[in-house]
């Protein structure tokens, strides 16, 4: 027999950005850990305290560099293996000649992308919620996605989610006493009742929690907002001004967008992906066409149109009647003109710009909602939240049926909990069992 699993190899990384810089850190982890230490610094340092040590290329005992290194023994640390950090000078040659020691070294190998944080996955240290919030905390670039970030990766949803399991789980535990052990003395008739006040609570929850729309997702992807109108109604000459570059080609020449154009901004702490299209007009060029159709997708698609018009033509009636239509009256330096229910704009001159701007974070705060409160991030959260709803909601229709039935329906929702935080454990159900019931099998 083969016997024994071979131990996953020992990895390292450059964990600060490439180029020069005052500090650079090298992270290893894997089993190999304090073998490295000791060859590269001397000695394996004490657990979790930095230490001054003078780094040494293995094979020839040639100094690299001095700075700090730091050592974290399983399973207290970040991927629940032994750690390692070098924290050295930044300068491309340092960094080379050490990831070159690092590579003499036996089942020692560069890490692969992400690879630390699936090992902290799986090693129980991260829950797949907690890694989601981990890239995005990385990948934040306004203050409200790196605010709710940080509480993804401090599990606030996962925390949620193993609330509702463990009372899914009371749940399960009668059902599953009530079909395997019914026979049994100390087994109490199951109350459906009880039962459906049990689940009705986390229901409540969950569609608490879908009411809330798109407001973690918006937060995270940020407000998408089509500027749309006629040709030449200065479309992309507000797309440049808002984003304060030359994003956009601006011509005079009906037209000139024949395809749409992203811009993404920090407007008050919120993330928007501002989007210049086609003029909407009938046309016959094929090209333009096209480029108006990408132009109705796009709104279709939109948390808010801003529509566009030098003269107060009131928006087009084949908008998309789901999302919010703001009014603008372009070019309003040109004449001075006004139009009713219109905000009069200039992207020449600035004129009414901080009104815009401050009209779109108000508009990003309110359907962000309160973002302290939002779970949902992410379209795979929402699927989840949606199965584990909808198998409750067909438990608690057919609570007075079969117990087999009604059992099944709840591990469906159980499952797609478990999905929101990547735990498939059916032995729990069992355990719930034998804790609450004692029964000595």
């Amino acid at each position: 027999m083969s016997g024994a699993t071979r131990a996953p190899e020992t990895i390292y990384a450059l964990a600060s950005g490439t180029g020069r810089a005052a500090v650079a850190v090298l992270r290893l982890s894997g089993a190999g850990v304090p073998k490295i230490l000791a060859a590269i610094v001397g000695k394996v340092p004490p657990p979790r305290k930095a230490r001054l040590v003078t780094f040494a290329d293995p094979a020839s005992g040639e100094p690299i560099d001095r700075g700090l290194c730091l050592y974290f023994p399983a399973p207290a640390s970040f991927t629940g293996e032994d750690c390692a950090e070098f924290h050295i000078h930044g300068g491309p040659a340092v960094i080379a000649a050490l990831l070159s020691a690092l590579a003499q070294f036996p089942a020692t190998r560069p890490a692969e992308a992400g690879e630390f944080a699936r090992r902290a996955f799986e090693n129980g240290k991260l829950d797949l919620t907690e890694v989601e919030g981990l890239a995005d905390l990385i990948e934040a670039e306004t203050e409200m996605q790196r605010r709710q970030a940080l509480r993804q990766t401090r599990g606030a949803l996962r925390q949620k989610a193993e609330t509702w399991r463990a009372a899914l789980l009371e749940a399960a535990a009668l059902l599953e006493a009530e079909i395997d052990f019914a026979d049994e003395a100390d087994v109490t008739p199951l109350a459906r009742d009880t039962l459906a006040g049990l689940l009705a609570q986390v229901q409540e929850d969950l569609m608490a929690a879908l009411a809330q729309g798109r407001a973690g997702e918006i937060i995270r992807e940020g407000v998408s907002v089509v500027i749309a109108g006629p040709p030449n109604a200065g479309k992309s000459t507000l797309l440049n001004a808002l984003a304060r570059r030359e994003a956009a080609i601006v011509s005079p020449l009906p037209g000139t967008t024949r395809d749409a154009i992203e811009v993404h901004l920090d407007i008050g702490g919120f993330a928007f992906v501002l989007i210049d299209t086609a003029g909407l007009r009938e046309t016959t060029d094929p090209v333009e066409r096209i480029g108006v159709e990408r132009a109705r997708a796009r709104a279709e698609a939109a948390d808010l149109i801003l529509w566009l018009s030098e003269t107060g033509a009131p928006p087009r009636g084949d908008l998309p009647a789901s999302v919010s239509v703001w009014p603008l009256r372009s070019k309003s330096d040109l004449d001075g003109g006004t139009a009713p229910g219109f905000l009069a704009i200039s992207a020449e001159t600035g004129a009414n710009l901080d009104v815009l701007t401050k009209k779109l974070a108000g508009f990003a705060r309110a359907a962000a909602g309160q973002a302290e409160s939002g779970l949902i991030t992410r379209d795979r959260h929402r699927r989840a939240f949606v199965a584990a709803a909808a198998a409750l909601d067909r438990t608690l229709q057919g609570i007075g049926g079969p117990v087999e039935l009604l059992s099944e329906d709840l591990r469906e929702s159980i499952r797609a909990l478990e999905s929101l935080i990547g735990r498939i454990d059916v032995e729990d159900v069992l355990g719930e069992i034998f804790a609450r019931f004692c029964i000595g099998k």
